[in-house]
């Protein structure tokens, strides 16, 4: 991933300042440029300098004017042949230190315009904005909807649907590294605008507003609750109600640029987004190298979030050379690893093969509703679905049982405890289909305990530990931050000596 440059300035400026002239940036950069050159020197020169590219370049349009362009980016088109009526748009980020045209000749993406003729955009980043040419997914004047580069890339998407009669209900984005982490803003910043998109060794929206945060967003990684992840993507959009993009995550497990955590985290995010827990639906492996797909459905049944963790890589955008009908891209540049072809799978995911989104067997079953509680259980009641042969149950991400059918009374639990339940449809031989939206219920009797305090006053009172300079709530491991007094969180205690974090929502 990056070296980052734009935006590293003393305040005022520090965070979001005003874009400058081209003059003013040169004196801005000559200003930092010893900063600048010990992290290209560290990062760019020793992780992402590229070679030569090996095979012959596809032909790109570069589309000179193609609107409003605050974030100053270079718009770049491939058009198949065969052009469908009416195509789809999958914007294609690329990574730092790269340019639309590497990306567009060795990821793949244009062997699947060719045959399903989809429209492919490449925005470009330039050197103006970023000296390595990462897209600023970090800075908050260029990852808010309506803003900077975030902008300029939804009004190439508004252009190809006036200029090449591209389908607005079709658009979907992917994108490599810093392409990657782009891809998850143009997500949040827009997604009455992207149907879905797939993140390659990228991080989760809302990680960091700074380059000294993003790097430690790189690695090691930031960890956050699921509910806060989401909340970072709903407050890009206060207030909108529409779905939200299906979303693809691929990571290389031994990524050494963006910690593989970083999958854990934008899985968290996602899932909480459509509302579905962690725990996924179906597993399998896929491809020549046995990839592990991890898939979460929605609650129509089709896949909302899909995880695909290849084994033995690093990073990069994971290709398969050769003529196969699963084979794609070229690996004769740094990081285009020769793996299994993502593309193909990528294109599957968009449903752009000719082939709907993968249905996922049965559907959710509706109106999951918690009728009784006592002090020790919760009764929950749902609609049959047809074809069904028994109910998974889960609790709080876990299944806890199937039975053959509702109502169902979940017992042994404590009283003044709360806990989130979702129920999902088997078939006689076991395989699930989608899981239920989620519910909250609580058991009654005496309500759950909450504590407000610093993570040190908390460690002192035995609601929570300390290891590394790090505290951690007792029963639940949660993170608390740093063991200081400057953190200060609510605990909630339920069941006795299980606490969890509560900041907000304890009673």
């Amino acid at each position: 991933m990056p070296s980052y440059e734009r935006r590293l300035t003393p305040q005022p400026f520090a965070g979001h300042p005003p874009r400058a002239t081209p003059r003013a940036r040169g004196r801005w950069r000559r200003a930092l440029g010893r900063v600048t050159a010990v992290v290209s020197l560290v990062v760019t020169a020793a992780v992402i300098a590229p070679a030569p590219s090996a095979q012959a370049a596809v032909a790109l349009e570069k589309v000179g004017n193609f609107g409003a362009n605050p974030g100053s980016l270079n718009m770049y088109v491939y058009r198949p042949a065969a052009l469908a009526a009416d195509p789809a748009v999958v914007v294609a980020l690329h990574g730092c230190s790269q340019s639309a045209q590497l990306y567009a000749d060795n990821a793949g993406l244009t062997k699947f315009a060719d045959q399903h003729g989809f429209l492919l955009v490449f925005p470009e980043q330039t050197s103006a904005n970023n000296s390595s040419k990462c897209f600023n997914w970090f800075q908050s004047g260029d990852t808010r909807r309506g803003q900077g580069e975030a902008a300029s890339i939804r009004q190439m998407v508004t252009h190809a649907a006036s200029a090449y009669g591209a389908d607005p209900q079709r658009t979907y984005a992917t994108g490599l590294s810093a392409g990657g982490a782009m891809t998850s803003v143009i997500l949040a910043a827009y997604p009455d605008v992207f149907k879905a998109g797939a993140v390659v060794a990228g991080l989760p929206y809302g990680c960091a507003d700074d380059v000294l945060s993003a790097y430690n967003c790189m690695n090691p990684g930031v960890d956050r609750t699921p509910s806060a992840w989401a909340g970072a993507v709903r407050d890009a959009n206060p207030g909108y109600t529409g779905p939200w993009p299906r979303v693809a995550i691929w990571h290389g497990d031994n990524d050494p640029t963006v910690a593989k955590k970083n999958a854990d985290e934008l899985r968290d995010q996602w899932t909480a987004v459509h509302g579905l827990d962690q725990s996924p639906d179906r597993t399998s492996t896929i491809g020549p190298n046995s990839t592990r797909r991890e898939q979460y459905l929605g609650v129509d049944g089709t896949v909302a979030v899909e995880v695909d963790r290849v084994p033995s890589i690093g990073h990069g955008t994971p290709v398969d050379p050769g003529a196969g009908a699963t084979q794609c891209g070229a690996t004769g540049t740094a990081h285009f690893i020769d793996c299994i072809c993502s593309s193909h799978w990528i294109t599957g995911f968009f449903g752009l093969d000719g082939s709907a989104p993968d249905p996922g067997g049965l559907p959710a079953p509706a109106g999951l509703a918690a009728t009784g509680a006592t002090d020790t259980s919760v009764t929950l009641n749902w609609n049959r679905v047809p074809d069904a042969a028994s109910y998974a149950v889960y609790r709080d991400g876990t299944r806890v049982a199937t039975p053959a059918g509702p109502p169902f009374t979940d017992t042994g639990l404590s009283p003044g405890g709360s806990h989130t339940y979702s129920v999902a449809a088997r078939a006689a031989d076991g395989t699930e289909g989608a899981r239920s939206s989620q519910i909250n219920a609580s058991t009654t009797g005496a309500a759950a305990k909450c504590w407000t305090a610093n993570n040190y006053q908390q460690v002192q009172a035995g609601r929570a530990t300390t290891s590394g300079g790090y505290t951690y709530a007792k029963g639940s491991n949660q993170n608390m931050g740093l063991y200081n007094l400057a953190v200060t969180h609510t605990l909630k205690e339920s069941p006795t000596g299980y606490f969890v974090i509560a900041d907000g929502t304890c009673p």
